[in-house]
C-alpha cells in the first residue's frame, strides 16, 4: 500500500507496492514507480520517468528536466522522452536529472549534481555533490567521480576509475569561437581503473589509459599510457615510465 501525502500532485496509477510520496511531491503521468520507492517533499518527477524499486529522491531534486536552449546556444538540444533509474539508487537535495539519461542500479547522486541529456551513469557509481556531468557522458560501473568536477560533453569514462574533487575537463581548444562542430569537439576518454588527483585538468580529446594516475594538479595534454604516473604542467611521466 502507498502512502501518498494529500498535498501531492500524482498523475500516475503506475505505484508499487510501499511507495512514499512527501509534501508537495508533483509526479507527472506516464512516471513509474517501483517498490517501496520514496519520494521526499518538493520533488519534481516529470513524464515518462521509471525509478526503480527502493530508490530515494531526496527533497528538491528535478528528475526529468527537459532540455532547452536559447539563442546564445550553438547547438539546439536534441533528447529522447525517457529516463529510467535503477533500483536501490539514492538522489540527493536539489540535484537536476535530465530526459534521456539511464542510470544504473545502487547509484548515489549527490546533493546538486546535475547530469545532462544523453548521459548513462553505471551500476554502483558515485557521482558527488555539485558534480556536473555535461550532455552525452558516459560513466562506467563503479566510478566514483568526487565533489564539484565537470566532466564535458561527450567525455567516456571507464569501471572503477577514481575522479578527485575539482578535477575539470574539456572538449574544444578554441573556447567556442568557431562554433559548434562535431567532428572537433572531443571530450576525454579515462580507460578502467585509471585514478584523477584533485584540481586536474584534461584536455581535449586526451586519453588516460587503463590503470594511470594523474596526480593532483596535473595538467594533461596529452595521452597517458596506461598503467603510466603523470604529474605537473604540463603533466610529463615519472617512474619507470618516464622518459
Amino acid at each position: 500500500m502507498s502512502a501518498i501525502h494529500p498535498t501531492a500532485i500524482v498523475e500516475t496509477d503506475a505505484l508499487g507496492d510501499g511507495v512514499r510520496i512527501g509534501e508537495f511531491a508533483v509526479i507527472r503521468k506516464g512516471v513509474t514507480l517501483g517498490d517501496s520507492v520514496v519520494i521526499q517533499p518538493h520533488t519534481f518527477i516529470a513524464e515518462d520517468v521509471k525509478i526503480g524499486a527502493g530508490t530515494e529522491i531526496l527533497p528538491g531534486s528535478v528528475v526529468g528536466r527537459v532540455p532547452r536552449a536559447t539563442g546564445a546556444v550553438a547547438r539546439e538540444p536534441s533528447f529522447r522522452s525517457h529516463l529510467t533509474i535503477g533500483n536501490g539508487c539514492a538522489v540527493g537535495a536539489n540535484a537536476i536529472v535530465y530526459q534521456d539519461v539511464e542510470i544504473g542500479s545502487d547509484v548515489l547522486i549527490g546533493d546538486g549534481a546535475s547530469i545532462r541529456e544523453m548521459c548513462k551513469v553505471g551500476s554502483g557509481a558515485v557521482i558527488g555533490r555539485d558534480v556536473t556531468l555535461d550532455r552525452e557522458v558516459s560513466v562506467g560501473a563503479g566510478t566514483r567521480v568526487m565533489d564539484k568536477s565537470h566532466l564535458t560533453g561527450g567525455m567516456e569514462v571507464g569501471e572503477n576509475v577514481f575522479i578527485a574533487a575539482l578535477v575539470v575537463s574539456t572538449n574544444d581548444s578554441s573556447f567556442g569561437r568557431d562554433g559548434y562542430r562535431e567532428e572537433v569537439v572531443r571530450g576525454p576518454k579515462v580507460e578502467d581503473g585509471a585514478m584523477i588527483g584533485g584540481g586536474a585538468s584534461l584536455l581535449p580529446g586526451v586519453i588516460i589509459g587503463a590503470g594511470a594516475i594523474v596526480g593532483s594538479g596535473a595538467v594533461v595534454t596529452k595521452d597517458v599510457a596506461p598503467g603510466a604516473k603523470v604529474f605537473g604542467v604540463p603533466a610529463r611521466p615519472v617512474g619507470p615510465f618516464a622518459g
